[in-house]
């Protein structure tokens, strides 16, 4: 389009609709890649700011659970409950004696879990063992299991054993 003089201008009305045409284009051109740009900004931003955020999962605070009826376990045996959102370990020991820790290993958070031939309680990640008081006997957990009470509601078959939190 070749540039207008001043007296085209004044003659030819379509002169200042052409103009204005040109400049909304521009604007509608300027919003869109603003929009874009915004947009693409944000879809980065958002999964880094989800990322450093903590999740805000409230601890279940739980302070007995059923982990298991008398008869399920044989002597020298364990078993994996859960206690509230995190495993605990439950225990039978050779002489029919019950122990509960927490199943989460000190070192790494690794589940643990019962070895009958060494009556250990031992983590695979990275060969850690615990005796059957929780305390760490070998490997790199830095620090005993955390130990819960137990409760037999009965003597039957089939009654509960409540596993407690020490208080």
């Amino acid at each position: 389009m070749k540039p207008r003089s001043v007296k085209d201008a004044t003659a030819d009305p379509a002169y200042f609709l052409e103009d204005r045409m040109d400049s909304s284009r521009r604007s509608f051109l300027n919003l869109l890649l603003g929009v874009t740009g915004v947009g693409a900004l944000g879809s980065i931003v958002y999964p880094v700011l989800k990322y450093l955020t903590p999740p805000q999962n409230a601890e279940q605070s739980v302070a007995s659970v059923v982990a298991a009826t008398v008869g399920e376990l044989k002597p020298n045996s364990g078993k994996i409950f859960k206690f509230g959102n995190k495993p605990g370990i439950l225990i039978m020991t050779q002489n029919g004696e019950y122990r509960a820790f927490s199943a989460i290993c000190t070192h790494l958070n690794c589940t643990v879990q019962y070895d009958p031939e060494i009556q250990q309680i031992w983590c695979a990640c990275h060969n850690g063992h615990f005796d059957l008081f929780g305390k760490n006997v070998s490997g790199p957990p830095p620090k005993p299991l955390e130990s819960f009470d137990v409760e037999m509601k009965g003597e039957n078959v089939g009654d509960e054993i409540v596993v407690l939190r020490r208080s």
